[in-house]
């Protein structure tokens, strides 16, 4: 025996013994012993800290990194040692019947052991450990591959047709389920056909995933400063056994595998064997810029001035500082309520505009503040749709949507009048239940029954109306309250979904005078930096800021939500007509509590007041004017930004508005919602 390899099994021996592993190996023999049960493959998992084994010794550290498949039969060698020598499975007749999987914890932090998605050419020669990351787009259905098979010689005299398992096939990273099982294997000692032993074969799950680099986010956004240009390309993963379903399509992963290269017929893919999978959640910044500090310090006299002048400056890139500030406000608002954990709550923007193309352009701008903003291309699918896998097994495979791929971040979907019904509908189920159900039809699949995968929808949804798309919306009708508008080409339950309903305030027949010099400014120059709050408040610290504000936790004070519950039950009781009762929508109490924390996360603070939950309350209930009509409450039709904000007397201004609403608001809370009690402040 070669001295190299006796000394590496030493040493593997000595690994697992000190880490635990030969503890677990003795565990797994034990279930396969007490089965009593003859298998022709007997399947165990070691998980390695090269590292460790590094620093015993080297060259076995060098082989696990650099040649798997090599290391992978030492310790089959030690492992079988370690059975007979232990008598661990009784049914164990030979080595060829253990089949050893080695995971590794974690590989080298070195660019030679990253693989990366985007970069060419593709290295899937040297059948070893790489790590690479990438976003999921697409998954099969879960399969069954050989993991091994057992044959015997079709010679009689031939000491391999007894039954001994003596040749075991195995599966190998990156091999075909042909080059596992078929029938033109010929006996390595008399040149005979063999046949497989079909009461021997073992199974296994098989699933096959598509992931792409991460980059494909940026491709995918309406808006990037980002110049650079880059191939994609989506590459195939193999999920066995233990890791099937350890994906979910949409997600941001990490994984440890060996690429290798599947032959399909006359076409070749590109593949990786996945060896461990490990789900990835990219840390944002812990800190906001000198710039946006200083401002928090400046307007920390009022809790509602560092928003407004948040809003007022916002997107000085795309539009003018002081234009479009309620509609900056409620984007702002939805950014920081970005979340990817389950149940998270949600802020939707649907506008009501007739400048589709500034409103398009300050929209697309704001999805590049998040990792994911994602805009929706008309010709693809909102949400998951299913296809025949292209890999030939002829088994359904999901595909990944822009409202999947937008997880944590916002999906943009454009003018909501340019779907069709059935497309409103879905749109309507989603924003509901946060969730969508894939049909995958048996027969077409070559599954014996039907199948429904739910797949769960994070994400912000914001789109627009364009209220001059038909001339029918300008012919008011008798029957219009007091500032509704005419919202008949949308159904009025899939507008009571969105969160928030913003009318912008300039009409195209009358654009504001700066919003046209700045249009007319960018057009000539469009790098141009036309405004002092663009340089010093750059897109970068926006980003930074956004990144930082959503991973805020805040709770509601008692006095934010005595407020709230107020406003609630006496919105419910002026809102109401003899035919359908109330036309508050069920879900105007949690848009509420989420626009206020939304508010308290713009404003830095970990702590819902009642200054957020007045500018909430003004919000929903500007949004509930123009669904319904004015109520008993009476807002302006610009309750948050009444005027102009020039200097620091305009803010003042503002913040004694915003008293005086606050004011009003406790009086219509006690006029009619008398039970709820609150404090009020007297002066």
């Amino acid at each position: 025996m070669d001295p190299e390899i006796q000394k590496m099994r030493e040493v593997v021996l000595v690994y697992l013994d000190r880490s635990g592993g030969l503890q677990k190996f003795v565990h797994d023999c034990k279930k396969y012993n007490d089965s009593k049960q003859s298998y022709a493959v007997y399947r165990f998992i070691i998980s390695l800290n090269p590292s460790d084994i590094a620093e015993l010794d080297a060259t076995l550290g060098n082989c696990i990194l650099h040649n798997p498949l090599r290391a992978a039969q030492i310790f089959q060698s030690v492992c079988f040692v370690a059975i007979k020598t232990l008598s661990l499975i009784e049914q164990l007749q030979t080595e060829a019947q253990i089949n050893v999987l080695l995971k590794p914890t974690h590989l080298p932090p070195l660019p030679s052991y990253v693989l990366s998605l985007s970069a060419y050419p593709f290295d899937y020669t040297s059948q070893r450990f790489y790590m690479s990351e990438g976003i999921v787009i697409a998954m099969g259905t879960v399969t069954k591959y050989t993991q091994g098979a057992r044959f015997l010689c079709t010679e009689e005299t031939c000491p391999f047709s007894e039954g001994r398992f003596r040749c075991i096939r195995m599966h190998r990273p990156g091999a075909t389920e042909s080059a596992t099982v078929r029938t033109d294997f010929v006996c390595s000692m008399c040149s005979s056909p063999l046949q497989e032993d079909m009461k021997f074969r073992v199974l296994g799950d098989k699933q096959i995933v598509e992931m792409i680099d991460a980059k494909i986010l940026d491709a995918l956004k309406g808006y990037s400063t980002d110049k650079s240009h880059f191939r994609m390309q989506a590459f195939t993963l193999f999920l066995r056994d233990e890791l099937a379903n350890k994906m979910t399509v949409g997600n941001h992963y990490r994984i440890i595998g060996i690429p290798a290269c599947v032959q399909n017929g006359l076409q070749a893919t590109a593949c990786i064997e996945v060896n461990s999978v490990q789900l990835y959640k990219p840390s944002g910044p812990s800190y906001v810029s000198d710039n946006f500090k200083y401002l928090l310090s400046l307007t920390s006299s009022s809790s509602w001035r560092f928003t407004a002048v948040l809003a007022n400056i916002f997107a000085s890139q795309v539009v003018p500082p002081g234009t479009y500030n309620t509609l900056k406000l409620a984007i702002l608002l939805s950014l920081v309520q970005t979340s990817e954990k389950e149940n998270a709550d949600y802020l939707d923007l649907l506008i009501m505009t007739s400048d589709t193309l500034v409103i398009d352009r300050l929209l697309n701008y704001s999805l590049c503040l998040l990792p994911r903003g994602i805009r929706h291309p008309s010709s693809s699918d909102i949400f998951p749709s299913v296809s025949k896998d292209k890999h030939g097994t002829g088994s359904a495979s999901i595909q990944a949507c822009s409202a999947v791929l937008a997880k944590g971040g916002i999906c943009y979907i454009g003018d909501l009048s340019s779907y069709k019904k059935d497309k409103l509908e879905l749109l309507q189920s989603v924003l509901e239940s946060r969730s969508t159900t894939v049909f995958i039809p048996g027969k077409k699949y070559g599954e014996e029954a039907d199948q429904q995968v739910t797949v769960s929808v994070q994400t912000n949804f914001w789109s627009f109306v364009d209220v001059d798309s038909s001339s029918k919306k300008h012919i008011q009708k008798e029957n219009f309250l007091i500032g509704q508008m005419d919202m008949s080409l949308i159904p009025v339950n899939l507008v009571d979904s969105f969160g928030l309903l913003i009318y912008n305030e300039f009409p195209s027949c009358r654009l504001s005078s700066p919003v046209i010099h700045h249009i007319l400014k960018k057009a000539i120059n469009p790098e141009a930096m036309l405004y002092k709050a663009s340089q010093q408040f750059r897109t970068q610290d926006y980003e930074e800021f956004i990144l930082f504000a959503r991973k805020l936790l805040v709770e509601l004070s008692s006095e934010a939500e005595s407020l709230i519950q107020g406003y609630y039950l006496a919105s419910r009781r002026v809102r109401r007509d003899s035919i359908h009762g109330s036309t508050l929508p069920a879900s105007a109490l949690k848009i509420l509590i989420t626009l206020a924390k939304a508010h308290a996360k713009l404003s830095l603070r970990q702590t819902v007041l009642e200054e957020d939950a007045v500018i909430a309350i003004l919000l929903l209930e500007s949004s509930l004017t123009l669904k319904h009509g004015s109520s008993a409450l009476r807002v302006a039709p610009n309750p948050v930004f009444p005027f102009d904000l020039s200097d620091e007397n305009s803010l003042q201004q503002r913040d004694i508005y915003l008293m005086q609403c606050h004011h009003h608001l406790l009086k219509f809370i006690a006029a009619y919602s008398p039970g709820i009690h609150i404090n009020t402040n007297e002066e």
